[in-house]
């Protein structure tokens, strides 16, 4: 049995639909319902209160962890690990965060993790290419992009090839204490993103380019300021390790990372 927090978003559904395609039962959880089925039990539980867990953890021996953005400012990964091992887990793929090898965020999930006891990997994804999501309203009215630091290229991870490496971790062994550094296989600047969409909708698609000021009040409205600060710092200001692809994802899967551009396509009903 395996047990998916974060079940329902970018990462976590694609992963509990691997881990079915491989015969495997899946323990979904998240704060809000979600779909079950035959090799699926969903539980509402919350990070932020350990013991919600219980439920979720029996019987399973493997666990994948994601965690929102005021769990990583203010929550306590050691009460989560120690549920986790009075259950019975033995295996947790924690999703982490690039910006913990470059030093923009801090390392204390991580460390609690590593503490634990447990057999663990460690992945720490960067720029989601699904963070182009917040633009689908502006594309689909106006047929415009808009974002902070126009010419500066990072590369953007699929979600999908997250979800992919995560599966792997948890199924199979080879991946105790490994720390996987994934990202997209080549650098893109939001400029470029917005014509990836372009091509992908099929119309002209402007860009608009933000201050960061005025990006920095928008991304307020959902993350907490030091998250917002972090992320604002890798896009504006990334150093070369933010801007050059890592080989981890190919490492892993045994083929290339998804393109902007190839992500683009595969969701381009969400810019329509």
């Amino acid at each position: 049995m395996i047990t998916v927090t974060g079940a329902t978003g970018n990462v976590g559904r694609p992963l509990v639909e691997l881990l079915l395609a491989a015969g495997e039962q899946v323990n979904t959880v998240s704060r809000g319902e979600a779909e079950t089925g035959k090799y699926v039990t969903h539980y509402r539980a919350d990070l932020s209160e350990p013991t919600t867990l219980k439920a979720a953890l029996e019987g399973s021996d493997a666990l994948f962890l994601l965690t929102a953005g005021e769990f990583i400012v203010n929550g306590d990964m050691g009460a989560v690990m120690e549920v986790a091992r009075s259950s019975g887990v033995r295996r947790v793929v924690l999703l982490s965060s690039h910006g913990v090898g470059t030093g923009r965020h801090r390392a204390n999930l991580e460390e609690a993790v590593r503490d634990s006891g447990l057999e663990w990997t460690m992945l720490r994804p960067g720029n989601f290419a699904t963070n182009a999501f917040a633009w689908a309203a502006s594309v689909r009215e106006r047929r415009v992009v808009e974002a902070p630091f126009g010419g500066t290229a990072i590369p953007a991870v699929d979600p999908a090839d997250i979800a992919a490496v995560a599966a792997l971790a948890l199924r199979e062994p080879g991946h105790a204490s490994e720390v996987y550094t994934l990202t997209g296989p080549a650098a893109i600047t939001p400029r470029q993103q917005a014509a990836a969409i372009a091509d992908a909708v099929g119309e002209p698609v402007a860009f608009t380019e933000l201050t960061r000021e005025e990006a920095r009040t928008r991304m307020l409205g959902f993350m907490p300021e030091r998250v917002v600060e972090a992320t604002l710092g890798a896009l504006g200001e990334p150093s070369p390790a933010e801007q050059t692809p890592t080989p981890d994802v190919e490492r892993v899967l045994g083929r290339p990372a998804a393109s902007f551009a190839e992500w683009a396509q595969r969701n381009a009903a969400a810019f329509r």
